[in-house]
């Protein structure tokens, strides 16, 4: 369906993967280039967590929700199945979407930080 607004679901990791996190938001796009440049403060920023290595989508935002919430719960043995299955390598399936600095940051972006949850907040309650 044209427009139809989609949700994502993702686990990031750190270069030797030994940290992860779970995340949910309505641009993963957008989301990604945050967290590769640093302008999400806290567990990202601190432990380098930018290596998106697998991500699932849905157009409903509660499932969308739901599902982070569910796999956050998870041991760390099954979250690494999960991405195993689509991604056996663990490669940056977000390789290629961003010209970014070695050193993180893009020096050309708004200095603002905010957590960007409230895209997801205004969703919901339009869909509530």
């Amino acid at each position: 369906m044209p427009g139809e607004k989609l949700y994502y679901v993702y686990l990031l990791t750190n270069k030797n993967d030994k940290v992860m996190y779970v995340g949910v938001t309505n641009d993963l796009e957008r989301r990604l280039y945050e967290h590769k440049t640093k302008m999400i403060l806290g567990f990202t920023e601190k432990y380098n967590v930018n290596k998106l290595v697998y991500f699932e989508e849905t157009s409903d935002v509660h499932t969308a929700i739901a599902r982070e919430k569910e796999i956050k719960k998870w041991r760390r043995e099954k979250k690494n199945n999960l991405v195993v299955a689509v991604n056996p390598e663990w490669k940056d399936l977000s390789d290629g979407w961003f010209e970014i600095s070695p050193c993180g940051r893009d020096d050309n972006r708004d200095e603002g930080r905010n957590d960007n949850r409230d895209d997801l907040r205004d969703d919901n309650r339009k869909n509530g």
